[in-house]
């Protein structure tokens, strides 16, 4: 059964003809005959009495009624399938980082849902290292991360750069600098985040470029976690400048700059895969984030 099939055993009904219903739905009079054989076949029943004029059986009568209700709703769905298209509407489930959730997704989503308030946002927040995945097996739909990878079966969008900043608690030794040097931090006490996070992988790298070992005196699981730590002067951190801002401006932490991690700026980008379909929502979300300016995403300092 197909929805062309009804509209020509609608047509007939309203007709009583062959030639009739023929000429209304432009086709030859064999293919309406053909179309109404094939339901007749299919149901196994007779719908229509073929003697003149063409009338409907019982079984015709209560074919067309529910005929008439599968078209009503086939009709309905392409209303609001126009809809969306002109209204975009859904469910976007979006992997992030804890300190992107916090810090950088309160702006962008604030914003969105204003312009879009019938899309509805689920943040789901992980490890960096679990993001990439998570979007590769389709248990979320976009991930919001630092752009460490790339893979082929992953579309990747960057959408503004950071840095990673040495910051200590105002009662540190260090927090009346502005500039320190690189040799410097082989004297500190160090809070890192757990292993396996983009942040620590470039932290491992600068450690390791400079040529000496930490001194870690703590490992936490999240950005979070290491400010609240570092901010009762439990030891110093190097930490995403776009997560310290709140911090900064309330004056709980102290940002000292070392040459060699300023040097080095790291993507944070959108991934998603690049098969899979996009909703009208998903679509105008990518669109957004891919149209907003670094400023957007970052705040002001």
């Amino acid at each position: 059964m197909n929805i062309n099939q009804l509209e020509t055993l609608i047509a007939l009904s309203k007709m009583k003809s062959f030639r009739k219903a023929g000429d209304f739905l432009n086709l030859t009079q064999p293919a309406v005959s053909a179309q109404i054989k094939s339901l007749e076949d299919e149901f196994q029943t007779v719908l229509i009495d073929r003697n003149q004029p063409i009338t409907l059986t019982d079984n015709g009568h209560l074919f067309i009624e529910h005929a008439v209700e599968i078209l009503n709703i086939v009709d309905e769905l392409k209303q609001k399938l126009s809809d969306m298209n002109e209204t975009p509407q859904g469910h976007i489930q979006l992997g992030t980082t804890t300190s992107i959730a916090m810090q950088v997704l309160p702006r962008v989503l604030s914003y969105f849902q204003n312009q879009f308030p019938l899309i509805k946002t689920s943040i789901h927040s992980m490890p960096s290292s679990q993001i990439m995945s998570s979007v590769e097996s389709g248990l979320i739909d976009i991930g919001i991360t630092y752009l460490t990878d790339k893979k082929p079966t992953l579309e990747t969008s960057v959408l503004y750069y950071d840095t990673f900043e040495l910051v200590v608690a105002p009662e540190h030794p260090l927090a009346n600098k502005r500039h320190t040097s690189a040799e410097s931090l082989k004297d500190l006490s160090f809070i890192m985040i757990s292993p396996g996070s983009a942040g620590r992988r470039f932290m491992d790298q600068i450690f390791k470029k400079l040529n000496f070992t930490p001194q870690i005196v703590m490992e936490l699981t999240s950005s979070e976690e290491v400010k609240r730590m570092v901010e009762i002067n439990l030891g110093a951190a190097i930490i995403s400048k776009s997560s310290i801002s709140n911090e900064l401006k309330l004056g709980t932490l102290k940002m000292i700059q070392v040459d060699e991690l300023e040097a080095v700026s790291h993507p944070v980008g959108v991934i998603y895969k690049s098969d899979r379909y996009l909703s009208t929502a998903l679509q105008q979300f990518l669109d957004d984030l891919k149209g907003m300016s670094e400023s957007q995403f970052l705040g002001s300092e």
